[in-house]
């Protein structure tokens, strides 16, 4: 019996092929529209070598069935098309801005009807799924940083007959298994961590439901929201590597957040990893890490909080995360983000540099910022 791997050694050993003689070492992207009939493959839209290997190595981290998409959005929009014409879904009111863009049109159409909540208040979450269809989930949020109580509001969601889905790009499997923890499906940007160098637009969703997979891998097929076989393979090439990308880049953010904690000019840091943080005890309970990503305020200060952002040399101003660069932005300077957001909150998505260098870089900013 093959024992139970760590999530380290599974990123780097699913997904290959047979170990066969000449067989390759790792599955390469076939460039092909087109197949010979008589398979299971029938057309390219519908399947591909290395979207298969992707799909293994996320189902096994995550103990479900994988599917990639073109993008996270393509992710999130097939999942939210389960949900029923004039159904409701119970969303968290700081989310990704994408996402709550997605939920704000279907509900200006007629499509939806979407109450949004504060994820990390459990009564309040379970109160609002009442009769709902769908309970969708962002912990730690994007990029107030908030930490829900995954196992209850799960059990809530389910026992209410709602679909439980959880975006899990923050965290990543590595530090969070969503479905062990009672939820049905889970979503990646793949963009993020999982491919991890900045150069794929890639989207994954993992159920271990085998009639939610096949609702879910319908729309995909139908809607045509396919990866190319190329972009499929950078990831997985990019995945092989997360268990050392991720262990650098939260040792900087942690590094990074008591560091922030003691600057005379930061008024909050929101991170779970410290001990002070509201979702500290979650976390600890329901993850096996704190993450890469912290949120930092100063005092009010919109506009010192952009000459930051603007005033580095080694941090990317850029509205990605989850590669090997350290990238920072004030969130608000979207107008798509909410109003709730402190408008003076920059959100720091920790790379794998040196955090002496990361913080030299941050202090000077700070300096030629005027703060």
């Amino acid at each position: 019996m093959t024992p139970e791997l760590d999530p380290s050694t599974i990123v780097v050993h699913a997904g290959r092929p047979e170990r066969v003689p000449n067989a390759p070492v790792g599955e390469s992207p076939v460039f092909s529209s087109t197949y010979v009939a008589g398979g299971d493959r029938g057309y390219g839209r519908f399947g591909n070598d290395a979207w298969v290997a992707l799909e293994e190595t996320l189902g096994q981290l995550e103990g479900g069935r994988g599917l990639t998409f073109a993008s996270g959005m393509a992710a999130v929009a097939a999942i939210v098309d389960l949900v029923p014409v004039g159904g409701r879904v119970v969303a968290p009111q700081h989310a990704y801005s994408g996402v709550l863009a997605l939920l704000d049109q279907q509900t200006a159409t007629g499509r939806l009807e979407v109450v949004k909540v504060d994820i990390a208040d459990t009564d309040a979450v379970s109160a609002a799924i009442q009769g709902g269809d769908m309970l969708w989930i962002e912990s730690p949020t994007n990029p107030a940083m908030e930490v829900a109580d995954l196992p209850a509001i799960s059990a809530a969601g389910r026992a209410a007959g709602a679909t439980v889905a959880v975006d899990n790009t923050f965290a990543t499997p590595l530090l969070q298994q969503p479905l062990r923890l009672g939820a049905d499906i889970v979503m990646h940007s793949a963009t993020k961590f999982i491919a991890g160098h900045s150069d794929v637009v890639l989207g994954a969703v993992v159920t271990a439901d085998d009639e939610l997979w096949s609702a879910v891998e319908l729309r995909r097929r139908s809607l045509g929201a396919v990866p190319g076989p190329m972009e499929a393979w950078l990831a997985l090439r990019g995945l092989r590597t997360l268990a050392l990308r991720l262990e650098r880049a939260q040792s900087n953010a942690a590094f990074l957040a008591d560091r922030l904690l003691e600057h005379p000019r930061v008024s909050r840091v929101r991170y779970p990893g410290l001990p002070t943080d509201p979702g500290h005890a979650r976390a600890v309970a329901q993850m096996s890490g704190f993450g890469a990503i912290l949120s930092f305020e100063l005092g009010g200060d919109a506009e010192g909080a952009q000459r930051v952002c603007e005033s580095t040399a080694l941090w990317v101003h850029a509205t990605s995360l989850g590669g090997v660069e350290s990238m920072l932005e004030r969130r608000r300077r979207w107008a798509a983000e909410v109003p709730t957001i402190p408008a003076d909150l920059i959100r720091l998505a920790v790379g794998i540099e040196h955090p002496d260098d990361l913080w030299a870089d941050l202090e000077q900013a700070f300096k030629t910022a005027g703060l």
